[in-house]
């Protein structure tokens, strides 16, 4: 199924799938690093979207989280791409790998969404941790290792479920009605918010999200969306 092709920038291609699911690729001088794989069946269109690119190869694949909208596709793209680097957070890649415990520091709260189970990262991931010219940024809330990536060129945040556009923009675990799945989905609201204030704090020039349009000057919507997420 063909995807949707968005250009933002130099640097950030926008595929989205059904009008609602989004992932990105990212433009390095060694080829293309892939933020999030979307539903299972989505190989197909993100082969064809990278090769009408003409960006090069897919270098990187990174996940902001491991619900099965963001990784879905994640071990039938390795299949297809073979050596491919493969960046998932430290946190996030225990449940990646099936381990749905809770750390003693971490909220109590139930997990909620469908996690996907695939084969580990090659490369565990740290906030701080930089990837070609992404750096990478902890997002708790809507899973317990949700992150984001700050392109430092341009200040571009892609920020997973940590934001939605969708319906509305809103904060993790906010309900929008349009589009309500990344609320329901959200594991722990008030983590979410806070993460949310730290994504703000880096004053980012463009907004990417999971579901939904990218913003451009996106810092007076994202203060709205923390006011209303109380």
């Amino acid at each position: 199924m063909g995807l949707r092709v968005t250009r933002h920038g130099d640097h950030l291609v926008q595929l989205t799938r059904w009008g609602a699911i989004n992932c990105y690729l990212v433009r390095e001088d060694d080829g293309l690093t892939l933020i999030d794989t979307g539903v299972t069946g989505t190989t197909k269109g993100i082969l064809a979207a990278t090769a009408a690119e003409g960006g090069g190869a897919i270098r990187r694949i990174l996940l902001t989280h491991s619900h099965g909208d963001h990784a879905g596709s994640l071990d039938a793209l390795r299949a297809e791409l073979g050596d491919v680097e493969v960046g998932v957070g430290t946190r996030e890649a225990r449940l990646l790998a099936g381990d749905r415990a809770l750390d003693p520091d971490e909220a109590p709260s139930k997990l909620r969404g469908g996690f996907v189970k695939a084969s580990p990262p090659t490369r565990p991931l740290e906030p701080g941790d930089r990837v070609g010219s992404l750096e990478t940024v902890a997002a708790p809330g809507h899973t317990p290792g949700h992150l984001a990536f700050l392109d430092t060129r341009d200040r571009t945040l892609i920020a997973g479920d940590a934001f939605q556009t969708l319906g509305g923009i809103a904060v993790a675990g906010v309900l929008r009605p349009l589009f309500p799945l990344p609320a329901l989905a959200t594991w722990d609201k008030p983590t979410a918010r806070r993460s949310g204030a730290a994504l703000l704090a880096l004053t980012p020039a463009r907004l990417a999200v999971g579901h939904g349009r990218v913003l451009e000057d996106p810092v007076p919507a994202m203060e709205s969306a923390l006011a209303a997420a109380g």
